[in-house]
């Protein structure tokens, strides 16, 4: 095959997002490339030396060209090309059918699979043993009020689990409610407004149906613009990472989940059919539906902080000044935060410039205008900075009363 005889979307190829890490096999250097959507079951693995060729592949410059400047063989670019958009990881008619194909499997299973969560344990007793011990060595934060909402960390367990299990705490022995309304972020997906899930979800403590009293009038409200980029949920891991913790809690209760987007960026022009749903008409909808249906509802926003250090594109390691400066900023928004005005709080991270890379200003502000909480309450803050300091996470467990 030559150039002139490739489909449009292999002669101006795009690359789609992807994850990317280094494995050496007989003493040579190749690296796996994955979707984060698992379109499909297997990994493709490249030579190291073709990752820098593939990186040249932007959606602005012709395959043609692209194997010109890296001086690769024609048969060989071409086979290369085909070989990515058979792994779902060229944007065109091969991955949009590979996503058509996923939701319809994950739609006929009812379900979401366990992904994140299964860092767990191994059994469902393993899971409940590790996360009673976790309460066990977690202090009470003796609230007096109802908690109605929680901010709690989507960071990894082994990272992330005091500030889970001092967010989750005070819920060990509340009622349990008619639903938990879960609000993620966004990490990997493509979807610039709220997409909200139909599908239910599943961790090694069992499945939580989604709520499909709320569900149904969502759809009612909004239209399949909300589901349009359903398949964002299948490589998140905010909602799932909350699951166990919740099971713990109360069991299989059912779930309203929805990813919220950015509030610092702006939707993209160009939605023909105007589909999208902004967070303002989301959560005022919500509320609406929530109120008219009654019931107990929990909400949970699911919320790391601040992203620095070389992994996310710093210059240099963290050190301990740098440690320094992000807990004072962290706690400067914060306090924006608890002083429960959401128009402040976004302002104010729009004039830092979002300076430190908070991922989930989008969900923690729907929570407060969803609940309109009394009070806002900072339970635990927490750094987690690995040891050569290339990648530092803060989050914190916070309380809506």
């Amino acid at each position: 095959m030559q150039f002139s005889d490739l489909p449009e979307h292999l002669a101006m190829p795009a690359l789609r997002s992807f994850q990317a890490w280094p494995i050496s096999k007989d003493k040579k250097q190749f690296v796996a490339l994955r979707d984060p959507y698992a379109l499909v079951r297997e990994t493709m693995v490249v030579p190291a030396h073709l990752f820098g060729v593939i990186k040249r592949i932007d959606g602005n410059t012709l395959a043609k060209d692209i194997a010109a400047s890296t001086k690769a063989p024609e048969d060989q670019f071409i086979d290369l090309l085909e070989k990515l958009d058979a792994s779902g990881l060229l944007w065109g008619p091969t991955s949009a059918k590979l996503e058509q194909d996923t939701v319809a499997r994950l739609t006929e299973d009812g379900t979401f699979p366990i992904r994140a969560s299964g860092s767990l344990g191994k059994t469902t007793e393993d899971c409940k043993k590790q996360l009673q011990q976790w309460f066990s060595e977690t202090e009470d934060p003796e609230f007096e009020q109802a908690i109605r909402g929680i901010v709690a960390p989507h960071l990894d367990y082994v990272r992330g689990w005091p500030n889970y299990a001092s967010a989750y705490y005070a819920w060990q022995t509340a009622e349990k409610p008619d639903r938990i309304v879960i609000l993620g972020t966004n990490h990997f997906g493509e979807g610039d407004g709220v997409v909200l899930s139909t599908i239910g979800f599943t961790s090694p403590l069992g499945h939580c149906p989604v709520d499909t009293a709320v569900v149904d009038c969502l759809l009612a409200a909004f239209g399949e613009g909300v589901l349009k980029d359903l398949i964002d949920h299948a490589a998140e891991h905010s909602i799932e990472l909350q699951l166990p913790w919740i099971q713990h809690c109360f069991g299989n209760v059912p779930v309203v989940a929805a990813l919220i987007p950015n509030p610092l960026i702006d939707m993209l022009d160009g939605d023909e059919d105007n589909s999208r749903t902004t967070t303002d008409e989301f959560i005022s909808e919500l509320k609406k539906i929530l109120e008219e249906l009654g019931g107990t509802t929990y909400v949970v926003a699911s919320a790391d902080l601040s992203h620095v250090g070389q992994q996310f594109g710093e210059p240099r390691p963290v050190d301990d000044q740098r440690k320094y400066d992000v807990e004072r900023h962290d706690r400067e928004m914060m306090t924006k935060f608890i002083g429960n005005d959401t128009e402040d709080f976004v302002s104010s991270m729009k004039w830092h410039n979002n300076s430190t890379n908070w991922c989930s200003i989008g969900n923690m502000s729907a929570a407060v205008n969803l609940l309109e909480p009394n009070q806002i309450e900072l339970i635990d803050y927490r750094q987690a900075c690995d040891s050569k300091g290339a990648a530092l996470v803060s989050s914190c467990a916070m309380a809506l009363l």
